[in-house]
């Protein structure tokens, strides 16, 4: 069933919905980008139809909504400790194909790794359900097409945005209600079809292959551009990394909260040993096994996609301009270079 919306009227749905739902969206922040005078596009529950952007993609990714930077896991005193506890009201979460492939691919990881389920993932997701944001294609970073990231049917809404209103496809029945006396329209979401941007992602099946991979030169050039600070990772919508903190409350170091915190695979020590030790001691060493573990890695170990959806926020906030885009063709010309090399000896 379809709906075709003024600003009015969709303000009116999302005001009904937000009695039963917490509605995330892309929302624009005045002057708290990076740069002076700057903006910023993050996650945060939205008020109404004007709080959304929908022209240009958010500069963080929907993941923030269910695996926050910090996040209070548990609560401790000296004799014991409480599991933090989850808000009950279910969310309403607005998100473009590239973001809800995204999060399939992080409850691959917290929810389907073996045995383990992790509590504080999927007490969060499973109160989660998507509305699909038409994509116009993206920018001059995406290449989601490439990834095959581009199209989903993971969603209970489908939305198209213009500055007249909205179009909205209703897949999940549960929320025909909330557009009772709404005009009706047919509608059916279209998905990207091509990008301007396109990756040729290497084939590294052949053991031999990769372990000649890590020692190829190419790597050597991050050592001098990457500057290890782990903006490409907070920004990518499937890194899944963390550490945890304890906050202590006054000065009594055994009451306070622990906290789960994003963290970076690009930043030095991140894997640091007893004694010191280091297993990727250089930003080379850094960005090839961040590179290797989304082209790679995990596909070797689910066996559905890559990790990386291409949305390409990891471009846009790397201040030294480093494009994961080019930095994978590059990868795939070294792959042909040492299948050429192995095939001629």
């Amino acid at each position: 069933m379809g709906f075709s919306l003024s600003a009015a009227q969709a303000d009116a749905v999302l005001h009904a919905l937000k009695n039963d739902y917490r509605i995330f969206a892309p929302k624009r922040f005045p002057s708290q980008g990076r740069y002076s005078d700057t903006d910023i596009i993050r996650y945060e529950e939205i008020d109404g139809f004007s709080d959304i952007v929908w022209e240009t993609k958010s500069d963080y990714p929907a993941k923030e909504v269910i695996t926050p930077i910090q996040q209070t896991i548990f609560y401790f005193t000296e004799d014991e400790y409480r599991a933090s506890k989850a808000k009950e009201k279910p969310i309403l979460l607005l998100a473009r194909p590239c973001d809800i492939n995204a999060q399939q691919i992080q409850a691959k990881i917290y929810c389907e790794n073996g045995d383990y389920e992790d509590l504080y993932y999927k007490r969060i997701r499973e109160r989660v359900k998507f509305a699909l944001m038409d994509c116009n294609g993206g920018d001059d970073t995406c290449f989601c097409v490439s990834m095959e990231a581009n199209k989903t049917d993971d969603y209970a809404l489908a939305l198209k945005f213009s500055p007249e209103g909205l179009l909205v496809q209703v897949k999940d029945e549960t929320f025909t209600p909330y557009f009772t006396g709404m005009p009706q329209a047919d509608y059916t979401p279209a998905f990207v079809e091509e990008n301007s941007l396109k990756v040729n992602i290497p084939d590294l099946d052949d053991k031999a292959v990769r372990l000649a991979l890590k020692m190829h030169p190419m790597w050597q050039e991050f050592n001098r551009r990457c500057i290890s600070c782990g903006a490409c990772t907070v920004a990518c919508s499937t890194c899944t990394c963390f550490t945890t903190r304890d906050l202590i409350y006054g000065d009594n170091p055994e009451v306070g909260e622990r906290r789960r915190v994003a963290a970076s695979c690009q930043i030095a020590g991140f894997d640091q040993m007893a004694g010191q030790r280091e297993i990727r001691s250089t930003a080379g060493d850094r960005m090839r096994y961040k590179v290797l573990h989304k082209f790679h890695d995990y596909k070797a170990r689910f066996g559905e996609r890559h990790m990386c959806v291409g949305c390409g926020r990891c471009t846009h906030r790397c201040p030294e301009l480093i494009a994961i885009s080019a930095t994978v063709n590059k990868v795939n010309a070294a792959v042909e270079e040492i299948k050429a090399g192995l095939a001629g000896q």
